[in-house]
C-alpha cells in the first residue's frame, strides 16, 4: 500500500493561514475544551508529560559536544493525541539554542508531524516555528476572553520575541480597548523591543502610547494585562513582586516566572492550563537537584510551579487552583469583579500544536498548497 504525505514549508503555512489570530484562538478554545473532557493523550504514564527532553551537559568530555551555556538549550520531542473533530496523533520536535541568533536563525527550529491514529502513517510534515508561536500566543488571548477586564487598556509585553509578538497580536484581536503597550526586553536598548515598537506603529494605529521599559516594575505597575514570555539565563532572571500588580490586573505567564513571596499568592486567583504538568516539573526539578521536596531552592520556572508549591505545603487546597478547561467548559465561573487579580499559567502542550497544525493542513489540502511526498509505494519490509 502506498503512503504519501503533505509537506508544508513556512511559506506554505503562511498561505494556509497559520497567522490567522482569531481562527487560532478558536482552535485553542476547542483544544482546551477537549483537554477538560479528557479526550486526549499526552506522553508519560499519567498522560500529562509536556514532552521528552535531552538536557545538555554543563561540561563534556566529548570533543565539540554542545554545552548548556545559554537559556533553553535542548532537544525535545512532544508526542500527543487529540480527539474530537481532530482525531489526530502527532509530535512536535525541535532543537533549541540561544546562540542560533548569531547565525541569523531562530532560537528554536521546529517541525510538526501529523499521523494517522490507526496506522501511524504520516499525514503531514509542517514547518512549525510560526505554528508554535501562534498557538502559544493565542492561548492567553483565548483565556483573556474569560479572565481579563473587558475594558482593559494597558497591555505589557514581557519578552518581545516571536512568542511575545504573537501573544500581542492575539490579545489585541480580543481586547479592543487596549490603547497603550509597554514592552520589557533584555535591556532598554533591546533590538527586539525596538523592532516591536516599529511593528506596532505600522500595524496598530489605534495604540496611542508605546514605551520600552527599563525594569519589570515599570512594565507591570498600572497594567491591565501582562503577558510574559521570557527566555533568559537563570542568572539574569528578574523577580516579579506581587505589589506591582494592581487590582483588576490579569497576568499571563508563558515562560519563566521567578517569584518567591509565596505567602502573598493566596490573595490572587490562580488558573492553570495543566496542573499535572507543573506537578511533574516540580518532581523533575527535584530529581536534578534544583529544588528540595517543596521547591524552596528553585530560583525560576513556570508560574504553575508556584501554585503546586503552595498546594504541596498545605497553604491552599488543590481546588483553589482553577483549571482553565473548567472555565472554557462552563464548569466554573470567570472573573468575579474588576478588582480581582488573576494569575494564569500557560505552559503549552503539544495538543495545541496538533489542533492548529491540523487546521492548517485542512486548509492547505483544500487549496492545493504544499508538496506531496511519497514514503513508499510498497514497503520493502513487512
Amino acid at each position: 500500500m502506498a503512503i504519501d504525505f503533505l509537506y508544508l514549508n513556512e511559506p506554505d503555512m503562511i498561505k494556509a493561514g497559520v497567522l490567522d489570530e482569531l481562527r487560532c484562538i478558536e482552535a485553542m478554545r476547542s483544544t482546551i475544551s477537549l483537554f477538560g473532557k479528557k479526550d486526549y493523550l499526552l506522553g508519560g504514564p499519567k498522560a500529562d508529560e509536556h514532552g521528552l527532553q535531552v538536557n545538555f551537559p554543563f561540561e563534556s568530555d566529548i570533543p565539540g559536544f554542545p554545552l548548556d551555556d545559554g537559556p533553553d538549550r535542548r532537544f525535545m520531542a512532544m508526542p500527543a493525541y487529540l480527539g474530537g473533530k481532530y482525531h489526530i496523533a502527532g509530535e512536535k520536535y525541535y532543537g533549541s539554542n540561544s546562540h542560533n541568533t548569531r547565525k541569523g536563525l531562530p532560537r528554536s527550529i521546529l517541525m510538526v508531524m501529523l499521523s494517522d491514529v490507526e496506522t501511524g502513517a504520516p499525514i503531514a510534515l509542517e514547518s512549525a516555528n510560526l505554528l508554535s508561536a501562534m498557538r502559544t500566543g493565542a492561548m492567553p488571548a483565548m483565556a483573556a476572553q474569560y479572565l481579563a477586564k473587558k475594558d482593559s487598556k494597558v497591555l505589557s509585553i514581557i519578552g518581545p520575541g516571536a512568542i511575545g509578538k504573537c501573544a500581542m497580536n492575539c490579545l489585541l484581536a480580543v481586547l479592543p480597548e487596549i490603547d497603550e503597550i509597554r514592552i520589557k526586553g533584555s535591556s532598554i536598548k533591546s533590538a527586539s523591543a525596538a523592532g516591536l515598537v516599529k511593528y506596532i506603529v505600522e500595524k496598530y494605529p489605534r495604540i496611542e502610547k508605546i514605551s520600552i521599559c527599563s525594569s519589570l516594575q515599570e512594565a507591570c505597575e498600572g497594567a491591565d494585562v501582562v503577558s510574559e514570555a521570557m527566555s533568559v539565563n537563570k542568572a539574569d532572571m528578574e523577580e516579579f513582586k506581587p505589589e506591582w500588580f494592581e487590582p483588576g490586573c490579569t497576568v499571563f505567564s508563558l515562560g519563566s516566572f521567578y517569584f518567591t513571596e509565596y505567602d502573598k499568592l493566596p490573595s490572587v486567583t490562580m488558573v492553570v492550563d495543566n496542573y499535572g504538568m507543573y506537578d511533574k516539573y516540580m518532581k523533575n526539578f527535584m530529581a536534578i537537584g534544583w529544588t528540595d521536596e517543596l521547591g524552596r531552592r528553585r530560583k525560576w520556572g513556570a508560574m504553575g510551579m508556584n501554585f503546586v508549591h503552595l498546594v504541596d505545603e498545605g497553604v491552599i487546597a488543590r481546588e483553589d487552583v482553577i483549571n482553565l478547561a473548567d472555565i472554557v467548559n462552563g464548569e466554573c465561573g470567570v472573573r468575579k469583579s474588576d478588582d480581582e487579580i488573576i494569575y494564569c499559567s500557560i505552559g503549552g502542550m503539544p495538543l495545541e500544536d496538533l489542533s492548529w497544525g491540523y487546521e492548517c493542513y485542512e486548509t492547505a489540502s483544500k487549496l492545493g498548497i504544499g508538496q506531496n511526498l511519497n514514503l513508499w509505494d510498497e514497503p520493502y519490509l513487512r
